[in-house]
């Protein structure tokens, strides 16, 4: 399947010179969305997985429905203030500014096989933000995969520790 005709591009979003790739067609598409998740989980289907960990907000979408195909948990990671217990709070960068993550202290335990999901890989600096957050509760990062990445601001680069698999490639 084609899925980067279910992807739309928002010029000067959030701010001025950021072309924002929208995913909401993709979503809106039953038939792409199940494609995609599919696609997203055919090299890891057969590995015993404990967590799909998705990053706020888009990355939630497909990371559930990952953990449902793998038999796996889902746990959130977030902006901070928006989970209920205690956290740990990691500081990123991000392409058009700076930012933290949070992550339940008790949401992954030592030695569990974890996936990372979001929707896009740019510079990295939130991917990589969540794979400490991960290491720190003693997640084994099994793959971190991403329905699209901006291949031009090499986020890839900052994920290293373990395979990255990208949907689509802008």
């Amino acid at each position: 399947m084609n899925f980067k005709k279910y992807i739309r591009d928002i010029n000067d979003f959030p701010k001025k010179g950021i072309v924002y790739k929208d995913i909401s067609p993709l979503l809106g598409n039953s038939e792409a969305m199940k494609a995609a998740a599919d696609a997203l989980v055919e090299n890891i289907k057969d590995q015993k997985i404990d967590k799909v960990v998705g990053i706020e907000s888009r990355g939630f979408f497909m990371a559930t429905l990952l953990a449902e195909r793998l038999g796996a948990g889902f746990v959130p990671i977030r902006k901070p203030g928006k989970l209920p217990y205690k956290t740990f709070t990691e500081s990123y960068d991000l392409e058009y500014g700076t930012d933290q993550l949070e992550i339940h202290q008790d949401a992954i335990l030592p030695g569990e096989r974890v996936i990372l999901h979001d929707d896009v890989l740019a510079t990295g600096g939130t991917a990589e933000a969540a794979v400490k957050l991960i290491k720190k509760l003693g997640g084994e990062l099994i793959e971190s995969n991403f329905l699209i990445e901006l291949e031009f601001l090499k986020g890839r680069e900052k994920i290293k520790t373990s395979p990255v698999q990208s949907l689509m490639k802008f």
